[in-house]
Formats: structure tokens, sequence, C-alpha cells
């Protein structure tokens, strides 16, 4: 009996942090929420938990539950830095700069080498001097006597090429960026451009020839970009990135020419080109309300863009069946955000059933994954597997295999069939391994060694369990980190207490 209950601890709470993780970094925050409560449920104290419970009601706006999480993990320990963080984070989101900037300043004694803390007092101490003014606001009165800036003036004109030289080898030193270019590009966007454009001021010998101070303002603007860039970077990892690449599956289809025949051959190429761009960018514009958190305005968005995409003709909207497909897929993904899954999955049945007619292998990919995905949240599971099963021989990629097996072998730990949740846990392991892809390896050892442990294999078990602490340490996951080493301490207990129950039985 004690083994059972040991044996649920250690699997539950780290099946359903490393669920809750999972779902944090899909962006997935209400889901994620859920799945750290019950984590919670095994062990109401964790830190880890706590602050990633916190993050997540962050994300949503829900400032007081993330400041609750936050201070409840710091009761045991009020300088355990993950707390702290949290707590400054959410301080700051409240508009209290002056105390977030305190507890960046704890943090950041108690560990400098992280670079978050400071990038939370640079931002901390710029919301202050934004909020209470800066000595360049103040307008001087010129009236009175001049004569002392007037001496000043030719003493200073003596020094301005120094100056001047002095602050050009400063941008030098310091405009060195903070990643690669092609990383840097990503993360600024368009901002990308302006900071490519100061660099070339830089470097220009004319500029700032009278008037050293344009060098200052040079500098200060590459600096703040490049401190964006890696505030940007760390708040979303690239591998995150990557996976949302992976994710998004669909591709605008391609233009194809109007026949000769054509009521719009001479005059319709325009009007052609116009409803296709329209379109596209009412699909992108759909899409990023959604990834911003407005699942209410993405619906609002797809139901008029299906509309208008429903009035056009095949001759006005080339490949105007897949644009449809793409659109219930929308309202679909939108549905589903709303926590409205019948909705949900009528869209994505249309989505399949037009892929199926036309031939869209794209589109019957993303139907059949989306439509494993509602069953698996309405925990019908063997439906999610079976839809899931026949999206396997259009995998076309080892990134696309590795969450794609990965989801299978969830569901199969959900319904209780561990060693086909084990085999298929293996599955995605190779295929991250192949893509190396560290984030879905760490993903599928951690499904692994809880099926490990749920099969009674606790010493391969605790050696998953060794290889994803390696993982979570090289992806610098601190959350993780810390719930694998409890999972470690409960396995390890139960080894212990099964090598004793034999001896206290004989005697």
């Amino acid at each position: 009996m004690y083994e059972e209950e040991g044996e649920q601890l250690a699997g539950s709470y780290a099946i359903f942090f490393a669920e809750g993780d999972s779902l944090a970094k899909q962006g997935e925050y209400a889901k994620a929420i859920e799945s750290f409560s019950k984590a919670l449920e095994f062990q109401p104290e964790d830190r880890a938990c706590l602050v990633s419970r916190s993050k997540c009601y962050l994300q949503l706006g829900d400032t007081a539950a993330a400041l609750k999480d936050a201070e409840t993990s710091l009761k045991e320990d009020s300088k355990y830095h993950g707390g702290l963080y949290r707590k400054a984070e959410t301080l700051y989101r409240m508009g209290d700069f002056e105390h977030a900037l305190m507890f960046y300043h704890r943090g950041s004694k108690i560990r400098p080498d992280l670079n978050e803390f400071k990038l939370g007092i640079q931002k901390a101490q710029e919301a202050i001097s934004n909020s209470i003014g800066t000595p360049e606001a103040c307008k001087l009165d010129k009236t009175g006597d001049l004569s002392f800036f007037k001496q000043q003036d030719t003493v200073g004109k003596k020094k301005q090429a120094k100056t001047q030289k002095a602050a050009h080898h400063q941008i030098k030193a310091k405009q060195g960026p903070v990643a690669s270019e092609k990383t840097m590009k990503e993360l600024l966007g368009e901002l990308y451009a302006d900071r490519e454009y100061l660099e070339r001021l830089s470097k220009d010998s004319k500029i700032g020839k009278n008037d050293s101070s344009i060098y200052t303002l040079i500098n200060e603007g590459v600096t703040y970009l490049d401190s964006r860039a890696e505030f940007w970077r760390q708040q979303k990892p690239m591998y995150t990135r990557k996976r949302e690449k992976i994710l998004r599956r669909w591709k605008p289809p391609p233009t194809r020419p109007l026949n000769p025949g054509s009521r719009h051959a001479k005059s319709g190429k325009d009007q052609f080109s116009d409803h296709t761009k329209f379109v596209l960018k009412a699909l992108e514009d759909i899409d990023n309300s959604l990834a911003n958190g407005d699942a209410e305005k993405s619906l609002s968005e797809a139901e008029q863009t299906m509309m208008t995409v429903m009035s056009l003709t095949d001759a006005d909207l080339p490949n105007r069946n897949q644009f449809i497909a793409t659109l219930h897929s929308s309202l679909g993904n939108a549905y589903l955000e709303l926590g409205q899954t019948d909705q949900a999955l009528e869209h994505f049945q249309k989505d399949m059933k037009i892929a199926e007619e036309e031939g869209y292998d794209d589109a019957l990919g993303r139907s059949l994954y989306n439509l494993g995905r509602v069953y698996s949240i309405m925990g019908k599971y063997e439906e999610g597997i079976q839809f899931w099963l026949k999206r396997v021989p259009l995998l076309k990629t080892s990134e696309e295999s590795a969450w794609l097996f990965h989801e299978i072998g969830r569901c199969y730990w959900e319904a209780g069939n561990y060693t086909e949740a084990k085999e298929n846990g293996e599955k995605s392991l190779k295929a991250a391994e192949e893509s190396h892809d560290q984030f879905w390896q760490l993903n599928a050892s951690m499904l692994i060694a809880q099926t490990e442990v749920k099969l009674g294999n606790l010493p391969h078990g605790l050696s998953c369990f060794k290889n994803c602490l390696t993982l979570a340490e090289v992806l610098d996951d601190t959350d993780s980190q810390e719930a694998i080493k409890k999972a470690i301490e409960e396995v390890n207990t139960q080894i212990v207490d099964n090598i004793q129950q034999p001896t206290a039985s004989q005697d």
C-alpha cells in the first residue's frame, strides 16, 4: 500500500508539472495553470510549481493571484531567487516600480549571474525615470549674467575634438550585438533596420563633426536596442520560437494564373491579387490575435473573413477551398481557446472534410492533429490517439515526429496504458535526437521516466530522471530542474523502502 502511494506521488506530481511546463511554453497559460494546480495538490508548498503558476497568472493579467503565488514561494526561504524574480515581475506589471526595483536588487545580490535581474533593474529604473521625469525636462531661464558660460564655451571648443573622438571609440566598444545577426533580426523584427541604420551612422566620420553629443545619442540608441533584444530573448527563448514554427504548418497557397477566357483576364489580375492579399493579411491578423491571447477577437476576425471568402468565386480567389479549410481551422482554434470544444470539433471536422476531398495533405495533417487535440482535452484519449495515429504517415520531419509521438504517448499515459506510453516516448526521443531538438528531448525523456516508474522499473526510471536533469540544466530551465530533483528524491525513497520491506517481513 505504501509503495503504491509513493509511486503515485512520484509519478503524478512530475507528470502534472511537466504537462504544465509544456503548456506554458506553448502559450496555453489557462491550461498550464490547471496542470500546475493539480501538481500542487500533491506538493502544496513546492516552490518551482508556485513560481511557474505565478508566471502563468501574470501572462493572463491576474496580478493578484500571481503575487500570492510568488509570496507563498518565499515563505520558507525569503532568499529564493525564483520567488523574488516573480514577485518583482508582478509588482512591475502592477505599476509598483519602486518595490519591483527593490526585489530585482535583492535577487541580483543573491544571484548576480542571472541576467534577468539586471534587465529587471534596468527596466524598473527606466519606468521610474519616465514616471517622475528627467533632468532634460527642466527648462532654465536664460535671463541673468551669462559671462561665466561664455568663458566656458571657449574652453569647451578646445576639448570638443577630444570628446568626439572618445565618444566614437565608446560606441565601438559598446555596440557588439547580444546574439548572432540572424538571431538579432528575429528578436528585433522591424527594429532591426533601425539598429543597422544607427550602426552605419556611427561609422560615418562626417556625423557629429561639430557636435559630439550626436555620437552619444547614437550609442544610447544601439545600447537600448541591444538591451531590448536581450530582454525579448529571455522572455521567449529561440527553441520555443522554433517549436511554434513547426506547429504552424500551413503555408499560403501558390498563386495560379487566370484562364485566358476568364472574365477577369484583361483587368482582373489586379483584383485577384487584391483578394489574395486581403485574405492572407486577414489570416495573419487572426493568428496574431490568438497568439496575443485575444481569442474572441480572433474568432470575430475569422468569422468576418469567412463571410468575405464565401462571397467570392473561384475566379476571384484561386485555391478558394484551401482558404476556407484554413479558416475553419482558425475558427476551431479560437473556439478551443474559449473552451467551446463542441464548436471547435465541428470546424476541425469541416477542415478535414475539405482536405480529404481536395487532396490537401498539409491541411489534412493539420486537421487530424487538431481533432486529436480536442478529444484529448475532452478526456477522450482513445479517440484522440486514433486521429493522431492517422497523422503519423503524413509526418515529414523529425521535429514533427518528436512532438506528435510525445502527444500520443501522453494520451496513452492518461488512459493508463503505460507500455504504449513508453514506446511512443522512445519514438519521440529518437526523433528529437535526430533533429537535435533539446526541448523535445526533455519532454520525451520525462515521459519515459514517468512510465518507467509506473511500470515498477524504479532503477531505470531513476536513470531516466537523471538524464532529464542534465537536459534541463543545458536548457537552463530552473523550474524543471527543481521538479526533476524532487522526483529523483521520491524514486530514491521508493527504492530504499522496497529494499527495507523484505527485511522487515523476515524479522
